[in-house]
């Protein structure tokens, strides 16, 4: 274990609130554990399922200013793919980043007149700044449940006396979801939708303790919110019910990989012709999840597009994206020079990672520099001309964590939400493992983030 001291004066971008925080909490005498346990309820049934690493995360005002600035240059460089790239063909868009003729078709019906401002930017943080690695685009996107850490870490007087003294603030997703739910799906004014909260009948066996945590949060910001898996839905007299309740909003937690299970098609074509009819909105429609496809940062960093993109747009993009190309047969452009993709892929295997375009939860992902030069080779080509994608690797630098008997260095992903109004707020995960995938799924451990106002 390294100590904060030794850290701080190893990691020269490390912010000066950390360096506060972590010197001020040394000397108070509190015991890291006893932390996590105070804010421990807030985590339970929650994205976090119930673990907290034992301090939140900061920010400056000039990192959130220039990452708010950056999600909104990302967000209109990444949503005006189809019109720039393919004169507003969403079926040939789709096709690009990588979906099923089946999940192409599901995506270009009820697609919105502009796209859903509602995702999740997954970054490392290295010596030079926020590096993206994936988009979770869409209702579905994880860690909007974050708040109420926010709100147990004030609680606790060393944390709440801190954030003020020190002139600190958060946004807190779950209340700018709702505003942008409200916004997208034209709600009137004063009115409180009934909102089916309608994930996928597999997955709703495990989360649905936690969709009624969800329910029981959103009702005091204006949404009346009913747990449910799509199969329960019923379709009469016009209109989506669920039991005896009429349903104005199906908010969408069933992804587009779902149409590749047997009963995909049956349960979700339903939804969408009701959509279709006007008869329920959904929130957000399938489409929205085409621009978290890996496959659309492919084309975002692709040099051969720069010219579609604005000067500002160029500017984001060349701060955060690193390089990530689709895995096709053929000449790629690598730092200037053309070279053949799988030449470039099997010579720099270490500074590679290889991730499926649309699955999620870390599935399919493999770090190069994790596989031997066989397994590598064996999974590049198996994945040449399917859709995946191979992006350079991100060495992100670790930030320290208190516990009883010293520090631990914890690798990060901050996951920074795009609402209606623009940065929403953030989705803290970490592990001790820098080369593990940083997922809830597989052990990840989160956080909440503060920053200055």
């Amino acid at each position: 274990m390294s100590t904060s001291a030794d850290y701080r004066a190893a990691v020269p971008h490390h912010n000066a609130i950390t360096d506060s925080y972590l010197a001020e909490f040394a000397k108070t005498g509190i015991r890291p554990s006893e932390l996590k346990e105070a804010v421990r309820e807030s985590t339970e049934d929650t994205t976090f399922q119930g673990r907290s690493l034992s301090r939140p995360v900061f920010l400056t005002k000039a990192q959130v200013t220039l990452l708010a600035d950056d999600l909104e240059r990302l967000h209109s460089a990444l949503t005006g793919l189809p019109d720039r790239m393919f004169g507003g063909d969403m079926a040939a868009f789709a096709h690009a980043v990588g979906t099923t003729a089946e999940q192409a078709a599901a995506a270009v019906r009820g697609r919105m007149e502009r796209p859903p401002r509602i995702g999740r930017a997954d970054f490392f943080l290295d010596e030079t700044g926020f590096k993206l690695m994936e988009i979770n685009w869409g209702s579905a996107v994880g860690g909007l449940d974050s708040g109420p850490l926010n709100k147990a870490m004030l609680a606790q007087p060393f944390v709440g006396d801190f954030v003020r003294e020190h002139g600190l603030t958060y946004v807190d997703p779950m209340e700018a979801l709702v505003d942008t739910l409200l916004t997208e799906c034209a709600i009137p004014a004063g009115t409180r939708p009934v909102v089916a909260l309608t994930d996928w009948p597999k997955s709703f066996e495990k989360l649905e303790p936690q969709l009624h945590k969800s329910a029981a949060g959103l009702a005091p910001l204006g949404l009346d919110c009913y747990p449910c898996h799509v199969g329960q839905l019923e379709y009469r007299d016009g209109a989506v019910w669920l039991g005896e309740r009429k349903i104005d909003v199906v908010y969408r937690l069933f992804l587009m990989e779902d149409l590749m299970d047997p009963t995909g098609p049956g349960l979700i074509e339903p939804v969408l012709r009701a959509a279709e009819r006007g008869e329920v909105g959904i929130f957000a429609p399938m489409d929205a999840e085409l621009y978290g496809s890996k496959g659309a940062l492919a084309l975002l960093s692709d040099e051969a597009n720069r010219h579609l993109y604005s000067v500002e747009e160029l500017a984001a993009l060349d701060r955060i994206l690193p390089w990530t190309r689709m895995v096709r047969p053929g000449p790629v452009t690598v730092d200037g020079s053309s070279v053949e993709l799988t030449d470039y892929a099997l010579a720099n295997r270490t500074e590679l990672i290889l991730k499926p375009t649309l699955m999620h939860a870390g599935q399919g992902v493999l770090p190069g520099w994790t596989a031997d030069a066989g397994t590598w080779q064996d999974a590049v080509r198996d994945a040449m001309g399917e859709p995946f994608v191979l992006q350079r690797r991100v060495r992100s630098v670790p930030e320290v964590f208190p516990t009883d008997d010293g520090s631990e260095e914890w690798t990060l992903t901050w996951g920074a939400f795009m609402v209606s109004k623009g940065y929403g707020g953030m989705f803290m995960r970490g592990t001790l493992d820098p080369n593990a995938t940083v997922n809830m799924a597989t052990g990840a451990t989160g956080t909440c983030c503060f920053h200055e106002a």
